[in-house]
């Protein structure tokens, strides 16, 4: 079982080769290829090596399938007894990417 763990947008992804995951949007078209240097930890069938904090020499690479909006998230807020409201929704910009190769030095 080959996985890696990687980081981007400020969260943390455990990606394995085909998978599919969504995460904050990158600046890619449909179609391009997205490398991923920080690669905090990877598992081979040698074994698991962690980064300190990431691991040299290893990238994850990744096709980029789609840029489209994630749910809308309502954000509401009232003041009791003040006669306020107010009612806003949001939708995050996410990047669906398929994970290709992860490539361990």
């Amino acid at each position: 079982m080959t996985y890696a763990v990687i980081r981007t947008g400020g969260k943390q992804y455990r990606v394995t080769p085909n998978a599919v995951l969504m995460v904050e949007k990158l600046e890619a078209e449909p179609g391009q290829t997205v490398t991923f240097q920080d690669v905090l930890a990877v598992a081979t069938d040698a074994g698991l090596t962690i980064g300190a904090p990431t691991v040299a020499g290893a990238t994850v690479t990744a096709t980029v399938l789609e840029q489209k909006k994630g749910e809308k998230v309502i954000i509401f807020k009232k003041r009791r007894r003040q006669n306020s409201r107010r009612k806003n929704g949001h939708r995050q910009h996410i990047t669906v990417l398929r994970v290709s190769e992860i490539a361990a030095a």
